[in-house]
This record gives structure tokens, sequence and C-alpha cells, in this order.
């Protein structure tokens, strides 16, 4: 700006420059850079979020939040009967999308089949839990039966006896079994071989004789003590466990027994002792015959 020369004085006007310094917003004190760090941080807890969600549910919790953004419910009611009434295909008391048309000729109890999954009826069909429920109750009274018609019988023969106290009947939950047990006088087998004694093959015949005319299948496992044999490689207790089982199972079969009753047949040498606190006791050799539930009956 220039000033007014004196009066009379020739020299030039001063110039006075003023600077008018103005702070300017857009350098790094700005806002932007704090907008898109904001939307930066919220996509990186979406990701870790969703990371999370997927390490943190199941398969099946993952599948209704897949079925909750793309739901096929609501195709599937599209076309059913009705889907564009009030209830969108269904009545008050219907448990499932089941259309329900005037001219239909029975419910969904009628017409869906007892194997499928769902409906009123479930449970009564071939493998149903009720049906299992009253197999179950036949067979335990059939076990119950058996366990005093044996013992009943051996207590009439004089011969048979003695091996008494060498049978016992355990409620299991694979079915009832009947454990012939050796003690320190007495032995099923000849020591160390599978032929039978005498007394212990009649024992059998007659086992064999009572539990004929049920249809319940067989599972016979043969155990033995923790003696070793001098000489492994000829004899050892797996494959003495073993054939003695298989012994049982010719002599059940020689009863009348027919081979399809015969479900598992198998020794476990000294590995599941009568006496676990001393595996030489010479109760722990036994034969177990038992009598399983029929499939379907029972811990299904």
């Amino acid at each position: 700006m220039a000033g007014r020369a004196p009066h009379g004085n020739n020299q030039p006007p001063k110039i006075i420059v003023k600077k008018v310094y103005i702070e300017g917003h857009g350098g790094h004190h700005g806002g932007a850079w704090k907008v898109a760090y904001a939307d930066f941080v919220t996509a990186m807890m979406a990701f870790f979020l969703l990371m999370w969600l997927l390490g943190a549910t199941t398969e099946k919790q993952r599948k209704a939040l897949a079925d909750y953004f793309a739901p096929n419910l609501v195709n599937f009611r599209a076309s059913s009967a009705g889907s564009t009434g009030l209830f969108g295909g269904e009545s008050i008391t219907d448990q499932d999308n089941y259309p329900h048309k005037a001219q239909q000729t029975g419910t969904r109890s009628l017409t869906v089949p007892v194997e499928a999954k769902g409906g009123a009826q479930v449970g009564t069909g071939e493998k149903g839990s009720l049906k299992n429920k009253r197999i179950e109750a036949e067979d335990r009274k059939n076990f119950d039966k058996i366990a005093q018609q044996i013992k009943q019988q051996i207590g009439q023969n004089a011969k048979l006896a003695r091996l008494a106290t060498h049978v016992r009947f355990v409620p299991t939950r694979d079915g009832l079994r009947i454990d012939l047990v050796d003690n320190a006088d007495y032995s099923m087998f000849a020591l160390g071989t599978t032929s039978f004694e005498a007394e212990a093959e009649k024992l059998i015949g007659l086992i064999a004789e009572s539990i004929k005319p049920l249809p319940n299948t067989l599972m016979i496992r043969g155990h033995t003590d923790s003696l070793a044999f001098q000489n492994p490689a000829g004899m050892n207790n797996w494959l003495l466990s073993s054939s003695r089982a298989e012994a049982t199972r010719r002599r059940l079969a020689a009863g009348g027994l027919e081979d399809a009753r015969f479900e598992r047949i198998e020794g476990v040498a000294d590995r599941e002792p009568y006496v676990a606190d001393n595996a030489a006791d010479p109760r722990n050799r036994r034969v177990a015959i038992t009598l399983l539930y029929r499939k379907g009956a029972f811990g299904q």
C-alpha cells in the first residue's frame, strides 16, 4: 500500500506490504484419511469375526447360518398347496409342510411310510423304539425262563448236580451270558486241550436243548488263565481260548442249533480275567455263551 508523499516533497511514497497467512486444513491435519482408516478397521473387524465364527461353530450351525441367508424353505413352500394362503400352505395343527387338499384321501400318518422321518407314528416300524421295547421285554422274559429251566435240569441230574456251582447266569447289555467256569477242583476241558470232560459235554448238550427253541443268536467267547505254555509256537493261550470257543460251538451245533444262530466266536486268552487281581486263578478259565438280544431290541 502506497502512502501519500509530504507536500512539496518529491520523494516517492513508501510502499508497505502486508502479508496475511491463512492456515490450510487440507494437509496432514485433514479428516479424509480418518474416514478411510475407519473403513479399513471395520472391514478387518468383520473379517476376523467371520474367521472366529467359522472356527467356533459346528458344521450344523454353519449350515443353519447359510440357510438363513439363502433359505430353501421359502422355495419349498412356494410349490406347496395353499402357499399363497393365510398360513403359507400349512394348517394351524400341521407339524410340518404337508399339503392339505380337499380331494386327498388321508392324513400324513396314513400316506407317509413309517420308515420315513417325521410323522406321528414313528417308532412302530421294524426298527422303531416302541417295537424295540416290546421285543426287549420278550427277550428278558425268555432269558429268565431259560435260566430257571437249566438250573432245574442240572439239579435233577445226579451227574450234573456237581457242576451247578460252575454255571453262572449273568444279565449283560448284550444279552444273557452263561458262564461255564473252572475252579481248582474241576476243569471243563482236559488240561491244555479242547477236549470236554464227560459231564461238561453233557452240560453243553443240555444248554443246547434249552436254548434251541429261541430265535436269539449266540456269541461264544473262550477265556484262559495267564499260565504260559512251554512251546508258544505250538500252543498258546490265544489259540487255546479260541479253540475252546469253537469246540463249544461244535457241541451246541451237534445239539441241534443251526449255523445261522452263531453270530460271533472268539477267544480273548487271559485279557479279561474273572478274578482281576490274580490272572493265574483257575476260575479265569471259562467259556461264556451269550444269548444276544434280537437286533434293534436293546442298546441300539
